[in-house]
């Protein structure tokens, strides 16, 4: 009797899977326990900075918020790095994490510390940073509001689509993909914007000690430097990653340097674990931004 195949043999592609499910799962409890050991594993101090990093486009902050709240309240952590590289995002997540740099800040000191690109809400949530160190060619700035959606009231006329509303006011459907503003919802659209943008300049002011009109002649929207931002008023000082580090290692009264407790915890899709490291946020950033029905107002 010719013995029965095993299941490999009878479903490779299933079981080819199976073994890739396993060994993601594998990664992810082993990728886990490092960083449940990292604390204690990077200096040689013997004492504690937390390093949060903001990275890429600000959808919600429920993650970066949190993980602030865990190092404001640590009595270990001495101090904080603020890593950030982002382009901005959307307005409310941008204002709490504000909010809770500036506690944080009022308890350790906060370095911030700008990648590539800390710009609009990364330049907001950010700026209440005891010190704000910035490369020279760092991107930051941005001070502004915008807001976007897709007008497909054109392509709609000519498929031969018609919107039906139906709404309790002459707003309430304002910025609909499928119809032009009238001049009065633009107008009503434009005071929320300036509203927004004066909420942005106020915080930037308050945080950085500048006068709230030195602030509003840096804030059409234009991007600067790190330099540019430094002769502004804008940043402290230039510098990378070990420059900010030991600017806080400075603050906290270190002489060596200090474990660091990075966050927050990251919990990696599958499909970035498959295609490659971003490919999740790419794919959400370009429906968020490009695809997504609605308009949204945004720090970018």
């Amino acid at each position: 009797m010719k013995p029965k195949a095993g299941f490999s043999a009878r479903h490779p592609l299933l079981f080819g899977f199976a073994l890739l499910l396993m060994a993601v799962v594998l990664f992810t409890g082993a990728s886990a326990i490092f960083r449940a050991l990292r604390v204690g594993q990077d200096g040689v101090g013997g004492r504690t900075v937390g390093v949060v990093h903001l990275t890429g486009m600000i959808l919600d902050g429920r993650d970066v918020v949190d993980f602030l709240r865990e190092l404001r309240e640590d009595d270990a952590v001495e101090g904080v790095l603020l890593r950030v590289d982002s382009p901005g995002g959307a307005v409310a997540p941008s204002q709490e994490m504000f909010r809770a740099v500036r506690e944080l800040a009022e308890v350790k000191p906060v370095v911030a510390s700008y990648g590539s690109v800390a710009a609009s809400g990364g330049y907001y949530a950010s700026c209440p940073a005891t010190l704000i160190v910035a490369n020279p060619g760092s991107v930051t700035g941005s001070i502004g509001v915008l807001m976007e959606y897709v007008d497909f009231s054109d392509l709609a006329g000519d498929l031969g689509v018609r919107r039906v509303l139906l709404a309790s006011g002459a707003n309430k459907g304002a910025g609909s993909p499928l119809e032009p503003l009238t001049p009065a919802q633009r107008d009503q659209l434009m005071g929320l914007i300036m509203d927004m943008h004066d909420q942005f300049v106020s915080d930037v002011a308050v945080a950085r000690h500048m006068r709230k009109d030195a602030v509003a002649a840096l804030a059409d929207g234009r991007v600067f430097t790190g330099r540019q931002a430094r002769d502004n008023g804008l940043v402290d000082e230039l510098g990378g990653y070990e420059v900010a580090l030991q600017r806080l290692m400075d603050l906290c009264g270190m002489t060596k340097r200090p474990n660091l407790y990075e966050g927050p915890p990251v919990d990696v899709p599958l499909l970035d674990r498959l295609m490659g490291a971003g490919a999740s946020a790419g794919l959400a950033t370009f429906w968020n931004e490009r695809l997504a029905p609605g308009a949204r107002f945004l720090y970018r």
